[in-house]
Protein backbone atom coordinates (compact mmCIF):
# COMPACT_ATOMS: atom_id res chain seq x y z
CA UNK A 1 0.00 0.00 0.00
CA UNK A 2 2.91 2.62 0.51
CA UNK A 3 3.46 2.47 -3.70
CA UNK A 4 -0.79 3.37 -3.41
CA UNK A 5 -0.32 6.50 -0.97
CA UNK A 6 2.87 7.78 -2.07
CA UNK A 7 1.09 7.94 -5.88
CA UNK A 8 -1.83 9.51 -3.99
CA UNK A 9 0.52 12.50 -2.84
CA UNK A 10 2.52 12.91 -5.86
CA UNK A 11 -1.12 13.05 -8.20
CA UNK A 12 -2.75 15.41 -5.47
CA UNK A 13 0.41 17.42 -5.20
CA UNK A 14 0.61 17.93 -8.57
CA UNK A 15 -3.16 18.76 -8.92
CA UNK A 16 -3.33 21.33 -5.91
CA UNK A 17 0.02 23.20 -7.05
CA UNK A 18 -1.81 23.39 -10.74
CA UNK A 19 -5.28 25.04 -9.07
CA UNK A 20 -3.01 27.84 -7.34
CA UNK A 21 -3.43 29.14 -11.19
CA UNK A 22 -6.40 27.30 -11.97
CA UNK A 23 -8.47 26.81 -9.18
CA UNK A 24 -11.05 24.38 -10.71
CA UNK A 25 -7.94 21.81 -10.67
CA UNK A 26 -9.11 21.29 -7.12
CA UNK A 27 -12.36 19.02 -9.04
CA UNK A 28 -9.75 16.75 -10.50
CA UNK A 29 -8.12 15.91 -6.81
CA UNK A 30 -10.33 12.45 -7.18
CA UNK A 31 -8.33 11.15 -10.07
CA UNK A 32 -5.52 11.33 -8.21
CA UNK A 33 -6.99 8.46 -5.81
CA UNK A 34 -8.85 6.46 -8.09
CA UNK A 35 -6.05 6.05 -10.70
CA UNK A 36 -3.85 4.58 -8.28
CA UNK A 37 -7.27 1.81 -7.03
CA UNK A 38 -7.19 1.15 -11.17
CA UNK A 39 -3.84 0.19 -10.97
CA UNK A 40 -3.58 -1.76 -8.09
CA UNK A 41 -6.88 -3.54 -9.58
CA UNK A 42 -4.95 -4.30 -13.27
CA UNK A 43 -2.29 -5.42 -11.37
CA UNK A 44 -3.98 -7.77 -9.08
CA UNK A 45 -6.00 -9.26 -11.73
CA UNK A 46 -3.12 -10.25 -13.96
CA UNK A 47 -1.17 -11.54 -11.15
CA UNK A 48 -4.42 -13.71 -8.84
CA UNK A 49 -5.29 -14.95 -12.44
CA UNK A 50 -2.51 -17.03 -12.79
CA UNK A 51 -4.05 -19.36 -9.82
CA UNK A 52 -4.40 -20.16 -6.10
CA UNK A 53 -0.17 -19.94 -5.74
CA UNK A 54 0.31 -16.77 -6.94
CA UNK A 55 0.83 -15.11 -3.13
CA UNK A 56 4.53 -15.51 -3.44
CA UNK A 57 4.48 -13.86 -6.82
CA UNK A 58 2.04 -11.27 -6.07
CA UNK A 59 4.26 -9.77 -2.88
CA UNK A 60 7.01 -9.77 -4.85
CA UNK A 61 5.67 -7.54 -8.16
CA UNK A 62 4.45 -5.23 -5.20
CA UNK A 63 7.41 -5.07 -3.81
CA UNK A 64 9.65 -4.59 -7.04
CA UNK A 65 7.05 -1.72 -8.18
CA UNK A 66 7.93 -0.08 -4.60
CA UNK A 67 11.19 0.35 -5.64
CA UNK A 68 10.61 1.02 -9.18
CA UNK A 69 8.64 3.95 -7.93
CA UNK A 70 11.21 5.00 -5.63
CA UNK A 71 13.53 5.25 -8.23
CA UNK A 72 10.75 7.03 -10.38
CA UNK A 73 10.13 9.83 -7.34
CA UNK A 74 14.16 10.04 -7.47
CA UNK A 75 14.83 10.08 -11.16
CA UNK A 76 11.92 11.89 -12.56
CA UNK A 77 13.15 15.22 -11.06
CA UNK A 78 10.44 17.68 -13.64
CA UNK A 79 7.26 16.39 -12.36
CA UNK A 80 8.71 14.85 -8.74
CA UNK A 81 11.13 17.28 -8.10
CA UNK A 82 13.80 14.66 -7.41
CA UNK A 83 15.63 14.01 -3.98
CA UNK A 84 14.34 16.99 -2.79
CA UNK A 85 10.80 15.99 -3.43
CA UNK A 86 7.59 17.99 -4.53
CA UNK A 87 7.56 21.47 -2.04
CA UNK A 88 5.36 23.96 -1.83
CA UNK A 89 1.78 22.54 -2.05
CA UNK A 90 -0.68 23.89 -1.15
CA UNK A 91 -3.25 23.20 1.03
CA UNK A 92 -7.38 22.74 0.23
CA UNK A 93 -9.32 26.33 -0.28
CA UNK A 94 -11.05 27.30 2.99
CA UNK A 95 -8.46 25.18 5.10
CA UNK A 96 -5.16 25.98 7.57
CA UNK A 97 -2.81 23.81 7.11
CA UNK A 98 -1.89 23.91 10.71
CA UNK A 99 -5.80 24.13 12.19
CA UNK A 100 -8.34 23.54 10.16
CA UNK A 101 -7.10 20.64 8.03
CA UNK A 102 -6.27 18.95 11.07
CA UNK A 103 -10.54 18.33 11.20
CA UNK A 104 -10.57 17.28 7.59
CA UNK A 105 -7.73 14.41 8.49
CA UNK A 106 -9.52 13.80 11.72
CA UNK A 107 -13.42 13.02 9.46
CA UNK A 108 -11.05 11.14 6.67
CA UNK A 109 -10.14 8.66 9.75
CA UNK A 110 -13.70 8.93 10.91
CA UNK A 111 -14.85 8.03 7.62
CA UNK A 112 -12.77 5.18 6.56
CA UNK A 113 -12.53 3.48 9.67
CA UNK A 114 -16.53 3.03 10.56
CA UNK A 115 -16.44 1.98 6.43
CA UNK A 116 -14.00 -0.33 7.05
CA UNK A 117 -16.19 -1.64 10.78
CA UNK A 118 -19.51 -1.61 8.87
CA UNK A 119 -17.93 -4.22 5.95
CA UNK A 120 -16.55 -6.45 8.92
CA UNK A 121 -19.94 -6.34 9.66
CA UNK A 122 -21.38 -7.82 6.55
CA UNK A 123 -21.14 -11.39 4.93
CA UNK A 124 -17.80 -9.10 2.68
CA UNK A 125 -15.98 -9.77 5.38
CA UNK A 126 -16.98 -13.39 6.03
CA UNK A 127 -16.06 -14.09 2.21
CA UNK A 128 -12.59 -12.37 2.47
CA UNK A 129 -12.03 -14.60 5.34
CA UNK A 130 -12.96 -17.67 3.78
CA UNK A 131 -10.43 -16.99 0.91
CA UNK A 132 -7.94 -16.10 3.15
CA UNK A 133 -8.09 -19.43 4.92
CA UNK A 134 -8.79 -21.81 2.10
CA UNK A 135 -9.14 -20.20 -1.45
CA UNK A 136 -9.32 -23.71 -2.66
CA UNK A 137 -12.63 -24.40 -1.00
CA UNK A 138 -14.14 -21.14 -1.99
CA UNK A 139 -13.16 -21.92 -6.02
CA UNK A 140 -15.06 -25.54 -5.58
CA UNK A 141 -18.06 -23.45 -4.67
CA UNK A 142 -17.85 -20.94 -7.00
CA UNK A 143 -16.69 -17.88 -6.13
CA UNK A 144 -14.50 -16.08 -8.54
CA UNK A 145 -11.47 -15.30 -6.16
CA UNK A 146 -9.02 -13.86 -8.02
CA UNK A 147 -11.57 -10.88 -9.16
CA UNK A 148 -12.66 -10.57 -5.03
CA UNK A 149 -8.93 -10.21 -4.12
CA UNK A 150 -8.54 -7.71 -6.61
CA UNK A 151 -11.60 -5.84 -5.80
CA UNK A 152 -10.23 -6.24 -1.87
CA UNK A 153 -6.76 -4.79 -3.07
CA UNK A 154 -8.35 -2.04 -4.98
CA UNK A 155 -10.43 -0.77 -2.27
CA UNK A 156 -7.36 -0.64 0.22
CA UNK A 157 -5.57 1.22 -2.92
CA UNK A 158 -8.00 4.01 -2.76
CA UNK A 159 -7.72 4.24 0.95
CA UNK A 160 -3.81 4.16 0.86
CA UNK A 161 -4.29 7.03 -2.33
CA UNK A 162 -6.71 8.61 0.52
CA UNK A 163 -4.19 8.99 3.09
CA UNK A 164 -1.65 10.10 1.00
CA UNK A 165 -3.20 13.04 -0.56
CA UNK A 166 -4.05 14.74 2.83
CA UNK A 167 -0.48 13.82 3.77
CA UNK A 168 0.86 15.37 0.85
CA UNK A 169 -1.23 18.92 1.71
CA UNK A 170 -1.03 18.62 5.37
CA UNK A 171 3.15 18.37 5.31
CA UNK A 172 3.11 20.86 1.75
CA UNK A 173 6.37 18.20 0.77
CA UNK A 174 6.55 14.83 -0.78
CA UNK A 175 10.01 13.13 -1.07
CA UNK A 176 10.63 10.09 -2.40
CA UNK A 177 11.01 8.20 1.20
CA UNK A 178 6.98 7.84 0.61
CA UNK A 179 7.80 5.11 -1.96
CA UNK A 180 10.64 3.54 0.59
CA UNK A 181 10.77 -0.15 1.39
CA UNK A 182 10.92 1.68 5.39
CA UNK A 183 7.49 2.80 5.33
CA UNK A 184 5.77 -0.64 3.84
CA UNK A 185 7.66 -1.94 7.10
CA UNK A 186 6.07 0.32 9.20
CA UNK A 187 2.38 -0.22 8.05
CA UNK A 188 2.67 -4.00 8.70
CA UNK A 189 3.76 -3.14 12.00
CA UNK A 190 0.84 -1.03 12.72
CA UNK A 191 -1.63 -3.25 11.48
CA UNK A 192 0.27 -6.20 13.74
CA UNK A 193 0.49 -4.24 16.63
CA UNK A 194 -2.94 -2.90 16.76
CA UNK A 195 -4.78 -6.45 14.70
CA UNK A 196 -5.09 -6.88 11.44
CA UNK A 197 -8.43 -8.62 11.83
CA UNK A 198 -10.31 -5.67 13.19
CA UNK A 199 -11.31 -1.90 11.70
CA UNK A 200 -9.41 -0.26 14.39
CA UNK A 201 -6.94 -2.45 15.34
CA UNK A 202 -4.31 -0.81 12.51
CA UNK A 203 -5.54 2.69 13.64
CA UNK A 204 -4.78 1.83 17.16
CA UNK A 205 -1.35 0.16 16.15
CA UNK A 206 -0.62 3.03 14.15
CA UNK A 207 -1.55 5.71 17.07
CA UNK A 208 0.68 3.56 19.64
CA UNK A 209 3.58 2.80 17.56
CA UNK A 210 3.29 6.13 15.72
CA UNK A 211 3.14 8.58 19.10
CA UNK A 212 5.66 6.37 21.23
CA UNK A 213 8.26 6.96 18.27
CA UNK A 214 7.59 10.77 18.12
CA UNK A 215 8.44 10.41 21.22
CA UNK A 216 11.34 8.37 21.91
CA UNK A 217 13.02 7.53 18.45
CA UNK A 218 15.33 10.64 19.34
CA UNK A 219 16.27 8.94 22.86
CA UNK A 220 17.04 5.84 22.31
CA UNK A 221 19.19 4.90 19.19
CA UNK A 222 18.30 1.60 19.11
CA UNK A 223 14.71 2.59 18.49
CA UNK A 224 13.78 0.33 15.52
CA UNK A 225 14.99 -3.15 17.24
CA UNK A 226 12.78 -2.30 19.74
CA UNK A 227 10.17 -1.84 17.28
CA UNK A 228 10.96 -4.89 15.61
CA UNK A 229 11.42 -6.89 19.02
CA UNK A 230 7.68 -5.69 19.33
CA UNK A 231 6.12 -7.15 16.12
CA UNK A 232 7.99 -10.53 16.75
CA UNK A 233 6.45 -10.52 20.40
CA UNK A 234 3.03 -9.54 18.70
CA UNK A 235 2.92 -12.08 16.13
CA UNK A 236 4.35 -14.96 18.20
CA UNK A 237 2.42 -14.39 21.28
CA UNK A 238 -0.59 -12.02 19.73
CA UNK A 239 -1.44 -12.80 16.36
CA UNK A 240 -4.96 -10.86 16.37
CA UNK A 241 -3.51 -8.06 17.61
CA UNK A 242 -4.63 -5.62 20.76
CA UNK A 243 -8.17 -5.33 19.25
CA UNK A 244 -8.54 -8.96 17.36
CA UNK A 245 -10.22 -10.81 20.21
CA UNK A 246 -12.53 -8.25 21.13
CA UNK A 247 -13.79 -7.73 16.95
CA UNK A 248 -13.95 -11.68 16.70
CA UNK A 249 -16.53 -11.79 19.61
CA UNK A 250 -18.67 -9.33 18.60
CA UNK A 251 -18.97 -10.23 15.27
CA UNK A 252 -19.70 -13.56 16.20
CA UNK A 253 -22.72 -12.64 18.51
CA UNK A 254 -24.21 -10.64 15.70
CA UNK A 255 -24.30 -13.26 13.13
CA UNK A 256 -25.81 -15.46 15.81
CA UNK A 257 -28.76 -13.27 16.20
CA UNK A 258 -29.83 -12.76 13.05
CA UNK A 259 -33.34 -13.43 12.37
CA UNK A 260 -33.66 -16.44 9.59
CA UNK A 261 -35.39 -16.12 6.38
CA UNK A 262 -35.68 -17.94 2.95
CA UNK A 263 -32.53 -17.58 0.98
CA UNK A 264 -33.45 -16.48 -3.22
CA UNK A 265 -32.75 -19.12 -5.89
CA UNK A 266 -29.77 -20.11 -7.13
CA UNK A 267 -29.04 -17.66 -10.16
CA UNK A 268 -27.24 -19.82 -12.49
CA UNK A 269 -28.96 -22.51 -14.58
CA UNK A 270 -27.53 -25.91 -13.99
CA UNK A 271 -27.33 -28.54 -16.84
CA UNK A 272 -28.31 -31.78 -16.53
CA UNK A 273 -26.36 -34.16 -14.49
CA UNK A 274 -23.80 -36.27 -17.16
CA UNK A 275 -20.17 -36.48 -17.06
CA UNK A 276 -18.06 -37.73 -19.58
CA UNK A 277 -14.06 -38.19 -19.78
CA UNK A 278 -12.91 -38.76 -23.14
CA UNK A 279 -9.68 -40.53 -23.74
CA UNK A 280 -8.23 -37.92 -20.41
CA UNK A 281 -4.32 -37.75 -19.77
CA UNK A 282 -3.07 -36.22 -17.21
CA UNK A 283 1.43 -36.03 -16.43
CA UNK A 284 2.95 -34.66 -14.04
CA UNK A 285 6.65 -33.66 -13.58
CA UNK A 286 7.06 -36.47 -16.08
CA UNK A 287 5.21 -38.99 -14.57
CA UNK A 288 1.76 -40.18 -16.95
CA UNK A 289 -1.21 -40.08 -13.90
CA UNK A 290 -4.03 -40.07 -15.69
CA UNK A 291 -3.76 -42.48 -19.65
CA UNK A 292 -6.44 -42.60 -21.71
CA UNK A 293 -9.54 -42.44 -19.28
CA UNK A 294 -13.06 -43.30 -20.51
CA UNK A 295 -15.89 -42.61 -18.78
CA UNK A 296 -19.14 -41.87 -19.02
CA UNK A 297 -22.29 -41.06 -16.65
CA UNK A 298 -25.28 -40.31 -17.77
CA UNK A 299 -28.73 -38.88 -15.74
CA UNK A 300 -29.37 -38.94 -11.80
CA UNK A 301 -28.23 -41.22 -9.05
CA UNK A 302 -25.02 -42.56 -7.35
CA UNK A 303 -22.26 -44.16 -8.86
CA UNK A 304 -19.26 -45.00 -6.90
CA UNK A 305 -15.70 -45.37 -7.83
CA UNK A 306 -13.17 -47.91 -6.73
CA UNK A 307 -8.95 -49.34 -7.60
CA UNK A 308 -6.02 -49.37 -5.64
CA UNK A 309 -4.36 -46.33 -4.39
CA UNK A 310 -2.78 -44.57 -7.45
CA UNK A 311 -5.60 -45.54 -9.64
CA UNK A 312 -6.37 -42.26 -10.48
CA UNK A 313 -9.50 -41.84 -9.03
CA UNK A 314 -8.80 -38.51 -7.36
CA UNK A 315 -6.65 -37.59 -10.30
CA UNK A 316 -9.81 -37.68 -12.00
CA UNK A 317 -11.58 -35.92 -9.97
CA UNK A 318 -8.66 -33.22 -10.38
CA UNK A 319 -8.79 -33.08 -13.99
CA UNK A 320 -11.89 -31.78 -13.82
CA UNK A 321 -11.73 -29.34 -10.77
CA UNK A 322 -8.62 -27.82 -12.23
CA UNK A 323 -6.49 -29.59 -9.74
CA UNK A 324 -4.07 -31.25 -12.24
CA UNK A 325 -3.14 -30.36 -15.91
CA UNK A 326 -5.22 -31.90 -19.00
CA UNK A 327 -2.47 -32.73 -21.61
CA UNK A 328 -4.79 -34.68 -23.72
CA UNK A 329 -8.34 -35.86 -24.21
CA UNK A 330 -11.47 -33.48 -23.36
CA UNK A 331 -13.89 -33.32 -19.96
CA UNK A 332 -17.44 -32.40 -21.35
CA UNK A 333 -19.85 -31.46 -18.37
CA UNK A 334 -23.66 -31.62 -19.39
CA UNK A 335 -23.67 -29.55 -22.83
CA UNK A 336 -20.62 -27.72 -21.67
CA UNK A 337 -16.81 -28.66 -22.69
CA UNK A 338 -15.21 -28.21 -19.28
CA UNK A 339 -11.50 -29.27 -20.19
CA UNK A 340 -9.24 -26.66 -18.68
CA UNK A 341 -11.92 -24.61 -17.07
CA UNK A 342 -10.88 -23.18 -13.50
CA UNK A 343 -12.56 -24.72 -10.33
CA UNK A 344 -14.96 -21.60 -10.03
CA UNK A 345 -16.16 -21.98 -13.38
CA UNK A 346 -16.73 -25.80 -13.03
CA UNK A 347 -18.75 -24.94 -9.75
CA UNK A 348 -20.92 -22.88 -11.73
CA UNK A 349 -21.91 -25.37 -13.97
CA UNK A 350 -23.48 -27.45 -11.19
CA UNK A 351 -20.31 -29.45 -9.96
CA UNK A 352 -19.72 -29.57 -6.64
CA UNK A 353 -16.47 -31.39 -4.83
CA UNK A 354 -15.92 -32.88 -1.40
CA UNK A 355 -12.43 -33.59 -1.10
CA UNK A 356 -10.80 -36.56 0.78
CA UNK A 357 -9.27 -34.90 3.36
CA UNK A 358 -12.30 -32.47 4.91
CA UNK A 359 -11.45 -28.58 3.38
CA UNK A 360 -13.49 -26.43 5.08
CA UNK A 361 -12.43 -23.09 6.88
CA UNK A 362 -10.94 -23.84 9.86
CA UNK A 363 -11.16 -19.83 11.63
CA UNK A 364 -14.66 -19.34 10.78
CA UNK A 365 -17.51 -20.51 12.81
CA UNK A 366 -19.44 -23.90 11.54
CA UNK A 367 -22.54 -21.07 11.11
CA UNK A 368 -20.20 -19.30 9.11
CA UNK A 369 -18.88 -21.96 6.77
CA UNK A 370 -22.82 -22.93 6.38
CA UNK A 371 -23.56 -19.80 5.60
CA UNK A 372 -20.67 -19.27 2.37
CA UNK A 373 -21.66 -22.65 1.14
CA UNK A 374 -25.31 -21.19 1.07
CA UNK A 375 -24.35 -17.84 -0.09
CA UNK A 376 -22.60 -19.15 -2.91
CA UNK A 377 -24.71 -19.05 -6.35
CA UNK A 378 -27.18 -16.84 -4.43
CA UNK A 379 -25.38 -13.29 -3.50
CA UNK A 380 -26.09 -11.04 -5.86
CA UNK A 381 -25.38 -7.37 -6.59
CA UNK A 382 -24.51 -5.55 -3.54
CA UNK A 383 -26.07 -8.42 -1.20
CA UNK A 384 -22.56 -8.91 -0.26
CA UNK A 385 -22.81 -5.79 1.45
CA UNK A 386 -25.94 -6.17 3.44
CA UNK A 387 -27.05 -7.84 6.35
CA UNK A 388 -29.73 -9.85 5.36
CA UNK A 389 -27.86 -12.74 3.62
CA UNK A 390 -26.85 -13.80 7.59
CA UNK A 391 -30.10 -14.54 7.75
CA UNK A 392 -31.04 -16.83 4.55
CA UNK A 393 -31.98 -20.35 5.29
CA UNK A 394 -33.52 -23.22 2.83
CA UNK A 395 -34.94 -26.18 3.66
CA UNK A 396 -32.04 -27.96 2.10
CA UNK A 397 -29.96 -26.33 4.97
CA UNK A 398 -32.28 -26.44 7.83
CA UNK A 399 -32.23 -30.76 6.36
CA UNK A 400 -28.73 -31.05 6.59
CA UNK A 401 -28.45 -29.27 10.38
CA UNK A 402 -31.21 -31.55 11.34
CA UNK A 403 -29.90 -34.95 10.03
CA UNK A 404 -25.95 -33.79 11.47
CA UNK A 405 -26.86 -33.00 15.46
CA UNK A 406 -23.29 -32.64 16.19
CA UNK A 407 -23.05 -29.50 13.98
CA UNK A 408 -26.16 -28.14 15.11
CA UNK A 409 -25.20 -28.16 18.57
CA UNK A 410 -21.53 -26.64 17.45
CA UNK A 411 -22.89 -23.92 15.14
CA UNK A 412 -20.83 -21.00 17.28
CA UNK A 413 -17.91 -23.08 17.07
CA UNK A 414 -14.64 -22.48 14.92
CA UNK A 415 -14.98 -25.69 12.01
CA UNK A 416 -10.98 -26.05 13.32
CA UNK A 417 -12.11 -27.67 16.77
CA UNK A 418 -14.38 -29.97 15.52
CA UNK A 419 -13.29 -33.73 15.25
CA UNK A 420 -12.26 -35.63 12.00
CA UNK A 421 -16.55 -37.09 11.62
CA UNK A 422 -17.86 -33.62 12.37
CA UNK A 423 -15.53 -32.09 9.78
CA UNK A 424 -16.35 -34.63 7.06
CA UNK A 425 -20.38 -33.89 8.59
CA UNK A 426 -19.36 -30.17 7.65
CA UNK A 427 -17.87 -30.51 4.79
CA UNK A 428 -20.75 -32.99 3.32
CA UNK A 429 -23.39 -29.96 3.94
CA UNK A 430 -21.70 -27.24 2.06
CA UNK A 431 -20.89 -29.27 -0.41
CA UNK A 432 -24.74 -29.88 -1.06
CA UNK A 433 -25.86 -26.04 0.14
CA UNK A 434 -25.13 -24.87 -3.26
CA UNK A 435 -27.72 -27.24 -4.97
CA UNK A 436 -25.25 -28.88 -7.50
CA UNK A 437 -26.16 -31.39 -10.50
CA UNK A 438 -23.13 -33.36 -10.37
CA UNK A 439 -21.66 -34.24 -6.47
CA UNK A 440 -17.56 -35.40 -6.96
CA UNK A 441 -17.47 -37.55 -3.08
CA UNK A 442 -14.03 -38.52 -2.38
CA UNK A 443 -14.14 -41.00 0.68
CA UNK A 444 -16.65 -39.34 3.01
CA UNK A 445 -16.60 -42.12 5.14
CA UNK A 446 -12.82 -41.87 5.69
CA UNK A 447 -12.45 -42.11 9.78
CA UNK A 448 -15.74 -42.65 10.73
CA UNK A 449 -17.41 -45.62 12.91
CA UNK A 450 -19.77 -48.47 10.68
CA UNK A 451 -22.74 -46.10 12.04
CA UNK A 452 -21.29 -42.67 11.06
CA UNK A 453 -20.61 -44.64 7.81
CA UNK A 454 -24.02 -45.70 7.61
CA UNK A 455 -25.45 -42.03 8.58
CA UNK A 456 -23.07 -40.67 5.85
CA UNK A 457 -24.45 -42.77 3.26
CA UNK A 458 -28.26 -42.24 3.87
CA UNK A 459 -27.23 -38.34 3.88
CA UNK A 460 -25.67 -38.52 0.63
CA UNK A 461 -28.70 -40.93 -0.69
CA UNK A 462 -31.45 -38.36 0.54
CA UNK A 463 -29.51 -35.26 -0.82
CA UNK A 464 -29.20 -36.56 -4.09
CA UNK A 465 -32.50 -37.75 -4.31
CA UNK A 466 -34.46 -33.97 -3.59
CA UNK A 467 -31.29 -32.35 -5.77
CA UNK A 468 -32.32 -34.64 -8.81
CA UNK A 469 -28.19 -34.93 -9.09
CA UNK A 470 -25.66 -37.63 -10.30
CA UNK A 471 -23.00 -38.64 -7.62
CA UNK A 472 -19.40 -40.07 -7.89
CA UNK A 473 -18.33 -41.50 -5.35
CA UNK A 474 -14.96 -42.29 -4.48
CA UNK A 475 -14.20 -45.39 -1.67
CA UNK A 476 -12.22 -47.69 -0.47
CA UNK A 477 -14.95 -49.45 1.88
CA UNK A 478 -17.23 -52.55 0.01
CA UNK A 479 -19.91 -52.18 2.36
CA UNK A 480 -20.78 -48.57 1.78
CA UNK A 481 -20.46 -49.26 -2.00
CA UNK A 482 -22.89 -52.24 -1.67
CA UNK A 483 -25.45 -49.96 0.18
CA UNK A 484 -25.04 -47.20 -2.30
CA UNK A 485 -26.54 -50.10 -4.87
CA UNK A 486 -25.44 -47.82 -7.94
CA UNK A 487 -23.17 -48.43 -10.59
CA UNK A 488 -19.33 -49.17 -10.00
CA UNK A 489 -16.46 -47.85 -12.41
CA UNK A 490 -13.03 -49.55 -11.31
CA UNK A 491 -10.14 -47.95 -12.24
CA UNK A 492 -6.33 -48.94 -12.90
CA UNK A 493 -3.20 -47.15 -13.89
CA UNK A 494 -5.18 -43.88 -15.04
CA UNK A 495 -7.74 -46.40 -17.19
CA UNK A 496 -10.82 -47.58 -16.89
CA UNK A 497 -10.68 -51.07 -16.78
CA UNK A 498 -14.64 -52.13 -15.80
CA UNK A 499 -17.78 -51.08 -14.76
CA UNK A 500 -20.73 -52.51 -13.42
CA UNK A 501 -22.69 -53.39 -10.39
CA UNK A 502 -20.75 -54.62 -7.59
CA UNK A 503 -21.21 -58.40 -7.19
CA UNK A 504 -20.30 -58.89 -11.34
CA UNK A 505 -17.20 -57.01 -10.01
CA UNK A 506 -16.28 -58.93 -7.68
CA UNK A 507 -16.31 -62.01 -10.11
CA UNK A 508 -14.14 -60.49 -12.45
CA UNK A 509 -10.83 -62.17 -12.69
CA UNK A 510 -9.23 -58.72 -13.94
CA UNK A 511 -10.96 -56.51 -10.95
CA UNK A 512 -10.07 -59.34 -8.49
CA UNK A 513 -6.26 -59.39 -9.94
CA UNK A 514 -5.49 -56.18 -8.86
CA UNK A 515 -8.12 -55.35 -6.32
CA UNK A 516 -9.54 -56.91 -3.40
CA UNK A 517 -11.21 -53.92 -1.58
CA UNK A 518 -12.17 -53.65 2.24
CA UNK A 519 -14.72 -53.55 4.86
CA UNK A 520 -14.64 -51.54 7.92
Amino acid sequence: MPCSSAWGAYLAGGLAKAAVERPAGWLAIPLALLLPALLAWVVARLIFARGLKSGPYFSLITLALTMLGFLAAQQWSEVTGGFNGLVAIPEPPGLERYSTLFWLVALATVLSTALLGTLARRPLRVLWQAIAQNEERMQLLGYATDRMKADAFALSALLAAAAGALFAMHQGIVTPQAMGFVLSTEFVIWAAVGGKGSALGPLLGAVLIGYASTELRERFAMWEVFVALIFIGVVRFLPEGLAGLAGWRARREWVASAASRPAPPITAARPVPSLEFENLRCEQGGVRILDGLSLRLQGPGIRAVIGPNGAGKTSAFNALTAGLPVTGGRIRVGDHDATGLSAWRVARLGVARKMQVPSIFAGLSVRENLAVALWAGRLRGLDALRREPFAWHTSLSDEMIACFPELAQRLDVPAGRLAQGHRQALELAMTVLPQPRLLLLDEPCAGLSPAETQRMIEVIQRAVRELGAAALLIEHDFAAVAALQGEVYVLHQGRLLAQGNLQALQADPAVRAVYAGARK
